[in-house]
């Protein structure tokens, strides 16, 4: 994943260090008041990311094995169903992820937007499936990348 991407889709996490984020709104992240994902998906992952003895991970009672190595969201084991950590309805404000914070690695590294602005076309697709509008095409936002800034006139030779 390039560097704007993992930054787009870390930046869309509402708890992205633990703590609430500018973009912590429905306004600002779509995903926040979605779940179209979190119940058409299969979540599968790595089974080093259950949690352990220290509780960091996914919670083990929310998953099932799909594999030796290979773990999965209960609920979403043959894709198409609601995953067991969703809560509230879907394309209603409310609508969340009960491990946000311990979620896997699928659902972290999955954005709504690519890095060029357009819209992730899988969302797109199951935002449609369940009939929720198409999301946006969102502008380049000078703040996350200070290179696309054009310099100040009053700063140019004569």
């Amino acid at each position: 994943m390039s560097k704007k991407r993992r930054f787009i889709a870390h930046a869309a996490s509402p708890m992205a260090n633990g703590h609430g984020a500018a973009n912590d709104n429905i306004h600002t992240n779509p995903c926040l008041s979605c779940g179209a994902c979190c119940a058409h998906f299969r979540v599968s992952f790595y089974c080093g990311e259950i949690a352990g003895e220290d509780g960091n991970g996914v919670p083990p009672e929310l998953v099932s094995q799909a594999g030796p190595l290979r773990a999965c969201m209960k609920g979403t084991e043959t894709g198409g169903q609601r995953c067991v950590a969703l809560r509230g309805e879907i394309g209603k404000e409310g609508i969340h992820c009960a491990i946000y914070p311990k979620r896997p690695s699928p659902c972290r590294d999955f954005p709504a937007w690519e890095a060029d602005g357009t819209p992730n076309p899988d969302c797109q697709k199951v935002r449609a499936k369940f009939g929720l509008p198409a999301l946006p095409h969102i502008g380049h936002d000078d703040d996350i990348d200070p290179g696309n800034t054009p310099r100040h006139r009053d700063s140019e030779a004569a």
